[in-house]
């Protein structure tokens, strides 16, 4: 189980891979209403990765799920020559965790969330970080210095709701076990629309399924 949300109606930060879907199924069957949020920034895999949070979207058609807003933010002049934007050197299969890092991720998401969940007068904002993430910008002391900072400079009462930072990727899968899991989308490096099976990110989620016992589904090519 995880923590209850205050809000009844939620801004949910999502980007098809399973931490995010996982916590909008869990948050729908909470009977939230649920605002899902794609904020594009021209990464290579963006067009394959909302075509799958799409279908997972609509497999929870029995949950109060407004339609996806898609939002945009590009990076191109703050990245230049990234892999993320060229495809070239992507952190393959044996890479360590901190080769994914994309500069100011989540400085860059929540801004523009913020800004769009004040709006619409939704006060609470969803997003899947988890236990563990090594990134300066997903550690709490940064999470409510930005709910802090954003309340102020939107004169909006803004707060941040991240359950699962205290909870593996692995505990996420069995939670969300009865979820459709094999339409969330993970792969940095898709191939024909599916996860390539080569990049640091699919070995992250084959791990994961066979730590948590739970059946991969998942086609890789």
């Amino acid at each position: 189980m995880i923590e209850s949300c205050p809000g009844h109606e939620i801004g949910v930060l999502t980007s098809g891979g399973l931490d995010s879907s996982v916590l909008a199924g869990l948050l729908a069957q909470q009977g939230k209403i649920l605002h899902p949020l794609y904020i594009r920034a021209g990464l290579l895999w963006e067009d394959v990765e909302i075509k799958w949070l799409q279908n997972f979207l609509t497999n929870l058609v029995h949950f109060k799920i407004r339609p996806l807003k898609e939002l945009v933010l590009p990076v191109q002049d703050l990245y230049g020559l990234h892999w993320s934007l060229t495809g070239e050197n992507f952190p393959d299969y044996d890479s360590p965790d901190e080769t994914v890092y994309l500069p100011g991720r989540n400085l860059l998401l929540l801004s523009k969330a913020a800004l769009y969940c004040a709006s619409m007068k939704i006060e609470y904002l969803a997003l899947g970080l988890l236990k563990g993430n090594p990134f300066s910008d997903s550690t709490l002391e940064f999470l409510n210095s930005f709910e802090k900072s954003a309340s102020l400079a939107l004169n909006f009462p803004f707060h941040l709701y991240a359950p699962f930072r205290c909870f593996s990727k692995e505990e996420i899968i069995s939670l969300g076990c009865q979820l459709p899991l094999e339409l969330t989308f993970s792969c940095i490096h898709p191939k024909e629309g599916y996860h390539c099976g080569s990049c640091n990110k699919c070995a992250e989620r084959q791990h994961a399924f066979s730590t948590a016992g739970v059946l991969d589904r998942t086609v890789y090519i």
